[in-house]
């Protein structure tokens, strides 16, 4: 059939490239699409190209064309060229094709139907952990466990390789997912099905918008939402509004890009944004590099943005030069862009939307913590704010430690040696230049840095659990090249592998004597790195506070050897003459740091990435469309989400006499729901690994046996930082109703599973917050969880809930459980379809809002979830 807007294709045409296609949104005439914000145009050639008539249709054009009176209500759809996976939530998305094969398989559906449809690639680098530090060949020891370990998921990975059709599989110890999109996957301009058009990208990650600083639209969803996208279902979502951030002013020398995104994260903040799109424009963002944008972009869940985007400028165009472009696609990707209006100058101010003004010169160094990355502190404050912590009652920024135990030390001996640890001692020390510190410049900050404090007789006491993880082998590549790889060696900072490893939980324990001395004294222990994710205990359980910082502060905090310290008056260290030496002493200038940024950093280094790439044997043929499930394997399990498949669609059952599985309060992220770090001897999910024979030793982690649904289920709100009303106190357990007995939250689920009782959730604000999980949705629902009822919901988790066929129901404004008088040992009965209502057996009652947002939405819970949904696609 004819296309809708088949009147709009247009070619390219010039003496240096073949002639291309495209769909150009101005022969439209309409005055609108000047007006559009650069990101919104992105969202309209998508939506002019993939019309459908179905999926996509006309309406979605006309809505965002009249962006300016359809923000924040019209519904649109919007297809994205390609999909982005790391292992931790890739796993089960594949496992997930993987069982659905087999349901099709036996409806006596060809298994080979089901495919990704949209691009995908998957990139496994979230099983790094750090088994060795300080020894000879870290890196290569490292490497050999990660395979150890996790041969089970790498034979599955190599599987789905070589049998789904439209992967791209890259194996671990290449680099993080985050550097691979940028460094490899970004295209700006994408051709296909005889077109060019602009690269998008959805991934399951939040930290999926840092592609947004290279001009490139992308945002994070849910896991599950991801797989509908692979398997060719548009993204379903309200035309957002934009929100212009104006930069100006001049930067401030000794700031770093840490201190950039960390002033604008709590700038946009304070703007309320929360749900938005941000697009930056102003004479400030000519002062930014392309990885100071990418730095600036990663952090839109932390100021609630959905996406914060950088047009693409000439200085974007130079960054391409060293990384994905020839010569030919450089002048394609130009002519397209300013063919369609898709390329920007900062200087022309005619184009400005509404704003919010930054003023660049009002940024000075900061840290975040010690629990929440909102939390920001100035380094000249660090000290006293540290005091204030330890004097605060317990919550996001107190410990209450008594006044008269502040001065609390602890003598310990390690390797023979003795020491003493304080309140903000400081006993992990990780440089991470993944997502934020993806930036040369604080790399190379911290390196220099380090030479320097070498050259000045300093040294980092040995039992800091020190670690570099550098996001790419290019960093590791631009470290040696520049000789500082050495200096960052001598202070303990080896290279233990590529990969997600301190921000997920994966540092190795702590030496005994060290948990011993902080145990002793009940210390507030203190862990610095340079990543994105901090939570209390998610690090290490006996470290309390842990703050972000920029790698030269994360050395320089090492160096210290704590928190409680002012880096503008007090000195590092003494050096071997009893000298003292501060930071300014060898903090490397903006100059020096640039210099060597602009004679190091060139189109080398990400050759050699490139190089890695190519040699990958992953992508071949495999030899049976069905995986061969192992029913010994503790890895890779089929999961029961199909196991009542069938063609018809059932209407929804109304919720009858259901009990509150939890009562939890505000704040509860999707750490406390499905905890990604190691597994606790003591939990349900251990029980289960010795059941199968398996040693503590080998249990790994959450996040590694993703692809288990027997290990995630029993990992569920298995947090040992859960708040849970019904028992009163901290810890992965609830109270079982009928029996009053106090149980884990598994095996509570399990007896009522058992006895035919369905199960809600009652919570506060912001529930689901935090790092994107599918199993955060997955795992309620297979415990039998029907319905959450909070106060709000995180976008993300709320769209997981539907697509698992979990109500996500909210409190209707200036109630809640409380102003209720709900104790939460109440029956609740849900009427669905008609008016939701949940009722007691007391006879209160009370209205809530259901939070489906469009009719997508509404026949994804009907399905049961979008797998059914999908899957009953393929059966008809």
């Amino acid at each position: 059939t004819e296309h809708p807007f088949g009147h709009l294709i247009d070619t390219l045409r010039s003496e240096q490239y073949e002639e291309r296609r495209y769909f150009n949104p101005q022969k439209l005439s309409d005055v609108r699409y000047e007006n559009l914000p650069f990101c919104m145009r992105v969202l309209l050639e998508s939506a002019i190209r993939k019309c459908d008539g179905f999926y996509i249709k006309t309406d979605d054009v006309s809505s965002i064309l009249d962006w300016q009176m359809q923000q924040n209500q019209a519904e649109v759809a919007f297809s994205p060229a390609r999909v982005l996976l790391q292992d931790f939530t890739g796993i089960p998305a594949m496992v997930d094709l993987a069982a659905m094969r087999d349901a099709l398989a036996k409806q006596g559906v060809d298994p080979n139907l089901v495919n990704p449809r949209c691009h995908t690639d998957l990139i496994v680098d979230h099983s790094l952990q750090i088994d060795y530090s300080k020894w000879p060949e870290t890196m290569i020891r490292n490497q050999e466990m990660e395979l150890i370990r996790n041969k089970e998921r790498l034979q599955f990975f190599k599987w789905c390789s070589k049998a789904f059709k439209n992967i791209n599989v890259v194996p671990p110890d290449i680099n993080t997912v985050h550097q691979v999109n940028l460094e490899y996957l970004c295209q700006v301009v994408q051709e296909g099905e005889g077109f060019i058009y602009p690269d998008s990208v959805v991934g399951t990650d939040s930290h999926t918008t840092m592609i947004n600083g290279l001009g490139i639209l992308g945002w994070g969803v849910g896991g599950i939402e991801s797989e509908a996208v692979m398997l060719g279902q548009p993204v379903s979502l309200t035309l957002p509004q934009v929100v212009g951030c104006k930069l100006v002013g001049t930067i401030n020398p000794l700031a770093t890009s840490i201190d950039i995104v960390l002033g604008i994260t709590k700038h946009l903040r304070q703007a309320g944004i929360g749900g938005k799109f941000v697009e930056f424009f102003g004479p400030g963002v000519q002062q930014l590099s392309a990885p100071d944008r990418t730095t600036i972009a990663n952090m839109c869940p932390e100021y609630n943005a959905t996406v914060s985007f950088f047009p693409v400028d000439d200085i974007t165009l130079q960054h391409f030069k060293h990384t994905i472009c020839s010569e030919e696609k450089l002048v394609v990707l130009e002519d397209y862009l300013k063919a369609i209006k898709l390329f920007k100058s900062y200087g022309d101010q005619s184009e400005d939307p509404q704003y919010s003004e930054m003023n660049l010169s009002s940024i000075v160094p900061h840290v975040s913590g010690p629990k929440r990355p909102q939390d920001r502190v100035a380094v000249t404050c660090m000290k006293e704010d540290f005091i204030n912590c330890l004097n605060e009652k317990v919550g996001f920024k107190g410990f209450h430690v008594s006044k008269e135990k502040q001065a609390t030390q602890v003598p310990f001996l390690h390797e023979g040696a003795e020491y003493n640890l304080a309140h903000g001692s400081v006993v992990i020390a990780a440089v991470i230049s993944c997502t934020n510190n993806c930036n040369p410049s604080v790399m190379l900050a911290a390196g220099l840095l380090a030479k320097k404090a070498v050259e000045a007789g300093l040294t980092v006491k040995p039992y800091i659990r020190t670690s570099l993880v550098p996001g790419s082998g290019t960093v590791t590549h631009y470290l040696n090249t520049t000789g500082v790889l050495p200096y960052l060696r001598k202070l303990g900072f080896e290279v233990v592998g590529y990969g997600c490893a301190t921000c997920v939980g994966n540092t190795a324990p702590l030496p005994e004597s060290v948990v011993d001395a902080i145990k002793q004294g009940d210390l507030v222990a203190c862990g610095v790195l340079s990543g994105n994710r901090h939570l209390e205990g998610r690090l290490c359980d006996c470290v309390r506070a842990n703050y972000l910082a920029s790698p030269p502060l994360v050395v320089a905090y090492a160096i210290a050897g704590t928190v409680s310290i002012n880096l503008e008056t007090e000195p590092l260290g003494v050096n071997s003459e009893g000298k003292d030496v501060y930071l300014r002493d060898i903090w490397p200038s903006k100059e020096e740091v640039n210099h060597t940024e602009e004679n190091i950093v060139i189109a080398s280094m990400f050759k050699e990435l490139r190089s890695r790439m190519e040699v990958r044997d992953y992508n071949k043929s495999a030899e049976s469309a069905l995986f061969p499930w192992d029913p010994k394997s503790t890895y890779i399990r089929c999961p029961a989400f199909f196991s009542k498949l069938s063609k018809e669609v059932c209407a929804p059952q109304s919720i009858e006499g259901a009990y509150p599985l939890l009562f939890l309060g505000d704040k509860v992220t999707t750490d406390h729901i499905s905890p990604a770090g190691s597994i606790a001897r003591v939990s349900a999910a251990a029980r289960y690994l010795q059941s199968k024979r398996l040693t503590p030793r080998e249990f790994n982690s959450y996040g590694a046996r993703r692809g288990n649904d027997a290990v995630m289920t029993r990992g569920t709100f298995a947090s040992i930082k859960l708040q849970n009303r019904l028992i009163g106190k901290t810890g992965p357990k609830t109270l079982h109703i009928p029996s009053g007995q106090t149980l884990d939250v598994f095996e509570a689920a399990e007896r009522y599973q058992r006895d035919g009782v369905p199960l809600i959730i009652l919570a506060g604000k912001e529930y689901g917050s935090g790092s994107s999980r599918d199993w955060a949705a997955k795992g309620p629902y297979l415990m039998g969880v029907r319905a959450v009822i909070a106060e709000s919901f995180e976008k993300i988790h709320r769209n997981h809930l539907v697509g698992m066929g979990i109500a996500p129901l909210q409190f209707l404004p200036g109630q809640n459980a409380d102003s209720l008088e709900l104790c939460g040992k109440e029956r609740f009965t849900i009427n669905i379809p008609q008016e939701l209502m949940p009722r007691q057996h007391t006879g209160k009652s009370f209205s809530v809002m259901a939070l489906f947002e469009n009719d997508m939405d509404v026949a994804f819970f009907r399905h049961g979830g979008i797998l059914k949904y999908v899957a009953r696609s393929l059966l008809l």
